[in-house]
This record gives structure tokens, sequence and C-alpha cells, in this order.
């Protein structure tokens, strides 16, 4: 089953291991030793972010490395750029407002 990449990023563990990750790529027993659950319930995290293409694999000898992908995250920056021009809209408006407010004051 493919998930979709707000799927992903729903959950609060899978949010945490790509701030991990994004710092420094990391094996995943490296990932899990941050975590309280076990090693196979943070391999699942990581699948599921490696479905979505937020995370990359990459074999080095014997040792397998997770990447964060942040062409991924394009995605969800897009669909946030909507909500973001409508708020900086309303903050414009707001800020017009309080300035009215303040002149009629003094």
């Amino acid at each position: 089953m493919r998930r979709d990449i707000f799927q992903a990023i729903a959950d609060p563990t899978r949010r945490a291991i790509l701030s991990l990750v994004a710092l420094q790529a990391m094996t995943p027993n490296a990932v899990a030793e941050h975590f309280n659950s076990s090693r196979q319930a943070v391999s699942k995290h990581i699948r599921i972010l490696c479905e979505c293409q937020l995370l990359e694999q990459r074999q080095q000898g014997r040792e397998i490395y997770y990447y964060f992908n942040p062409k991924k995250m394009k995605e969800v920056d897009k669909w946030l750029d909507q909500f973001r021009r409508l708020w900086e809209s309303r903050y414009n408006q707001l800020d017009i407002v309080l300035r009215q407010i303040k002149k009629q004051s003094s």
C-alpha cells in the first residue's frame, strides 16, 4: 500500500525520525536508540517514510543509512503556501486596523 506524504508526517514519531535524519544520515539502529519503542516499530515508521520518499536508503558496506529527502517536502510546502498567503493577507489587514486604532487613540 502506497502511503500519502501527509499520512506519513501526521504521526509524531515519524516527524521525530525526519528531524533526526535531517541532521545526519543514520542507521535504523541509531534511529531506534532515540525512541522508547521496539526496533521493529521504528523500522515500520522508517519503511513508511521510505514509501513516501521522505527518506532514501543507501547501502554503505554492511550498513544501511537513511537520508532525508528535502525535495519531497516541497509537496507539503506547496500545499501550505495557499494558507501562508491567506494568513499573510489577514495579518496585513490586522496591521492596518491596529494602526487605525492607534491613530484614533493618540
